[in-house]
């Protein structure tokens, strides 16, 4: 089962969130997501568990403060087609402009 973990604490790690979970049964993998520019933890990420540990887990957790933020925790759902988190296509082309404005005049 795989498990759609959000609003986690900044400083949160992948040990932290395994321990967390790791209460409810075998935790398989932990996978939290980073911005790719920056490098910063993105505040979610997902845990992979057996069923049985996996049902376990959001029934307790889903809710419960940690690290100061009130978790949210249900199974993930598959993602979904169209290349990102806002739909659609990416876009092709050149280079980005400074500012990130990929418009206006070309000199």
């Amino acid at each position: 089962m795989r498990i759609y973990c959000g609003n986690l604490p900044f400083s949160a790690t992948e040990d932290d969130v395994r321990a967390l979970f790791e209460e409810y049964g075998t935790v398989h993998s932990v996978d939290l997501l980073y911005d790719r520019e920056s490098g910063r933890p993105r505040g979610f990420g997902f845990v992979d568990m057996d069923d049985r540990g996996g049902a376990a887990a959001i029934e307790a957790l889903d809710g419960i403060e940690f690290g100061g933020r009130n978790l949210r925790i249900n199974e993930a759902r598959p993602r979904e087609e169209g290349g990102g988190p806002r739909g659609g296509a990416r876009r092709e082309g050149g280079p980005r402009r400074p500012g990130g404005s990929s418009g206006g005049r070309r000199y």
